[in-house]
């Protein structure tokens, strides 16, 4: 029964192109290498390191900086006590009609409960310098990777003609920039994919989920298919524009309004050139037409190109959403509330807001893609 599931699994006439064999790749010529999909197992201990180097350089390095820039952690305000609102509270359900019963259990007016329940909301609420220390996190890796993944592309000839991705495909060699770019990739990613569920909660939290299973997905199979020319060019267009929206963000969470402004317009043009024209109308196009052409399609090779269009539905939702905060900055005069941003807003900002009508609540978002996306990538 294994043995079927494993065959099932890993069946050639999926996989593979026609008249191809795992033996085929396992078995190189003298001096070649291939990609063995078993290597990709190595992501899993790199992304609790990579987690871990998170930690550490948040500690060590984002949160000095965070000091400099008088950036506080901050003490929120602390709810009053109260084990039955705090029962609701954990439950994560409450309606009308209960806040109506609790007015009356309590003795307290339906405001006051409602102002309990923002008060308590924002003390789970990470502080600034916490978002300033994740967004600065993202923004190294983003830039470190992405002059690792550049420079390698940029001595390639399948970067300026993306024609060569499928010449003798599947039987092109792997090196070890490729491979190492590809590990590092995906155990960034696995580490995203974790820590989504403790790390600050964002409206598009099923959105980032969705983009970092693609995400995921796509690095695998495309590893396990030898797809990797194709694939680093992939990993390589998402990561230039996260680069932006963590500075962005580092800027805004140091009150610096223009600098926020200006690298939010960086974002936004390295978003529409990256995700929207060299994406789909270089990356996509080769992978859907060209390989097509040259290689032919085989089942693995549809499955292939749906996440990429995954992903790609995935940028016109955030380009939509980056278009909004661009459309109430040229109203407001500089950049709005990001659409992506934290579930709950905080009462010292509605106080804030409300003392003083001219402040804008600012930008605050995700990447992946990774972010964006990404967010992602941003992500």
């Amino acid at each position: 029964m294994t043995s079927f599931i494993s065959a099932w699994i890993w069946s050639e006439r999926f996989w593979l192109p026609e008249n191809v064999t795992w033996a085929d790749l396992e078995h190189p010529p003298p001096g070649v290498e291939y990609p063995r999909l078993w290597n990709m197992l190595y992501a899993f201990p790199l992304a609790a390191v990579v987690y871990f180097l998170r930690l550490l350089f948040e500690r060590l390095v984002a949160k000095p900086c965070a000091h400099i820039l008088q950036i506080q952690a901050g003490v929120p305000r602390q709810a009053q006590p109260n084990a039955i609102l705090e029962r609701l509270y954990q439950s994560k359900s409450s309606d009308e009609r209960q806040l109506e019963g609790l007015s009356k259990q309590l003795d307290w007016d339906v405001r006051k409960i409602q102002r309990w329940f923002r008060v308590r909301r924002n003390q789970d609420r990470p502080s600034t310098q916490k978002k300033f220390c994740e967004s600065m996190w993202r923004f190294t890796f983003y830039l470190a990777i992405f002059i690792y993944g550049i420079n390698h592309l940029w001595s390639t000839s399948w970067m300026w003609d993306t024609r060569e991705c499928w010449q003798n495909y599947p039987f092109q060699p792997l090196s070890p920039e490729q491979h190492s770019y590809y590990l590092v990739e995906l155990a960034f990613y696995w580490s995203l994919m974790f820590s989504q569920f403790i790390d600050i909660k964002r409206k598009d939290f099923v959105i980032m989920l969705v983009h970092h299973l693609a995400t995921i997905l796509l690095i695998t199979f495309s590893y396990g298919n030898n797809m990797i020319r194709a694939g680093s060019m992939v990993m390589c267009v998402h990561d230039a524009s996260d680069i932006f929206l963590e500075a962005a963000k580092m800027a805004n969470y140091a009150k610096y309004q223009k600098l926020c402004d200006g690298l939010f317009v960086f974002f936004s043009i390295s978003f529409f050139i990256c995700r929207l024209v060299i994406f789909p109308f270089w990356i996509i196009h080769s992978v859907l037409v060209e390989s097509w052409e040259i290689a032919g399609p085989y089942r693995a090779w549809w499955l292939l190109n749906g996440l990429l269009l995954v992903l790609q539905c995935l940028h016109i939702i955030w380009f939509y959403l980056i278009m909004g905060i661009a459309i109430k900055a040229i109203f407001r005069g500089k950049v709005a509330k990001d659409d992506r941003s934290d579930v709950e807003s905080s009462s010292e900002e509605e106080i804030c807001n409300s003392t003083d009508p001219s402040r804008n609540q600012t930008l605050k978002g995700n990447s992946r893609t990774s972010n964006l996306n990404g967010e992602a990538h941003d992500h």
